[in-house]
């Protein structure tokens, strides 16, 4: 798999750094502001400076979004506990889970599987446009066996997105 990934350029989240610098500004917002007011009452100790600072690191952990990169026939999601890979030109299922904070499910022939969030796919057209070339090769070998359907609804959905931003910032609308 780790040839796989150096092949070719690898397409990355343009939405991530904006994302993951509001996660550290929340976190550090939320230790130094605990901080100060636990300094101020004057019943800051360093057993509670320390529990502090653990808390603000979970808070960073939690909103911290994972990394999504994509290349030729593969795509990666690293979280902060762990980093999955799917070969995407030998998908076997693709599924579709949630209504408002939607994810998308892939499992490949190698047993490896992982989740994203579809919001990464429609702010990034490369990623997408990735995802789907995989996904062909799939359907082309015959490996991917359910949720064709689920990508080509997902298709529709982002290309109508991006033509949509396309007519607005050329005034059409």
């Amino acid at each position: 798999m780790e040839d796989i990934r150096r092949r070719g350029r690898a397409a990355g989240d343009r939405t991530w750094r904006d994302s993951a610098r509001l996660a550290v500004g929340c976190a550090l917002g939320f230790g130094g502001l605990t901080l100060l007011v636990d300094w101020d009452a004057g019943t800051l100790t360093p057993a509670r400076a320390l529990l502090w600072v653990a808390l603000s690191a979970a808070i960073l952990s939690m909103l911290l979004p994972a990394r999504v990169t994509a290349g030729p026939g593969w795509l990666a999601v690293r979280s902060p506990l762990r980093r999955r890979t799917v070969r995407t030109d030998s998908l076997v299922y693709v599924g579709q889970y949630g209504d408002v904070a939607a994810h998308l499910v892939l499992r490949d022939t190698h047993g490896s599987r992982l989740e994203l969030d579809l919001g990464v796919l429609h702010a990034n057209p490369l990623l997408w446009h990735e995802l789907d070339t995989g996904v062909r090769r799939s359907v082309e070998r015959g490996t991917l066996r359910r949720g064709a359907d689920v990508l080509a609804r997902l298709g529709h959905e982002i290309d109508d997105t991006n033509a949509r931003a396309v007519l607005d910032a050329s005034g059409l609308t």
